[in-house]
């Protein structure tokens, strides 16, 4: 498979922008998930603008480069989740168009996308509450948490949906022409 240049260059431009927003996070540490969710982002424009192989190859590309250089593994880790999420949710959403039309495709990637998103976040709630919260949770709060996170899912999910539909689609043309 050969890769146009300007692809690669646009990829290498994602890639940049991607590691300088895990870095801002440590810096302006008031916008931390907008800037975690927004480098997350980049995942869904490159699979989108070239296809499923490019993006994961980008996607491991950012978490490598992530953990090379932003001081904050943390930081890395909590975009290597939300990237993942947008990775698995592409690459399903390409492997649903070849269901039949008898199948409530809508509902069904809404399931999934709830599926993806507590195997990510319930293993990690439960398993690092002390590096999370800096002590064990008592049952409500743990509830309360794990509501919070199906809230949080359905926040960053719109927002993503919004960001490819209505930002990307405009500045797109001036990029890739």
């Amino acid at each position: 498979m050969h890769v146009k240049a300007k692809i690669l260059a646009f990829g290498g431009l994602l890639l940049a922008l991607t590691v300088i927003f895990m870095m801002l996070g440590g810096i302006i540490e008031s916008n931390t998930l907008f800037l975690l969710a927004a480098a997350s982002y980049f995942v869904g424009i490159m699979i989108r603008e070239t296809n499923f192989r490019m993006g994961a190859a980008f996607y491991l590309a950012s978490v490598i480069l992530g953990f090379l250089v932003v001081p904050n593994k943390f930081y890395v880790a909590s975009y290597a989740a939300m990237g993942f999420y947008i990775l698995a949710i592409e690459g399903i959403w390409e492997r649903m168009g070849c269901l039949s039309e008898k199948y409530q495709k809508r509902s069904l990637f809404w399931i999934l996308k709830y599926v993806i998103f507590n195997v990510i976040y319930l293993p990690v709630l439960f398993g690092f509450q002390e590096l999370l919260f800096s002590r064990q949770l008592s049952l409500p709060f743990l509830i309360g948490a794990v509501l919070a996170g199906q809230i949080g899912l359905i926040i960053y999910d719109k927002a993503y949906e919004y960001f490819q539909g209505h930002i990307w689609s405009r500045m797109r043309g001036r990029f890739l022409n």
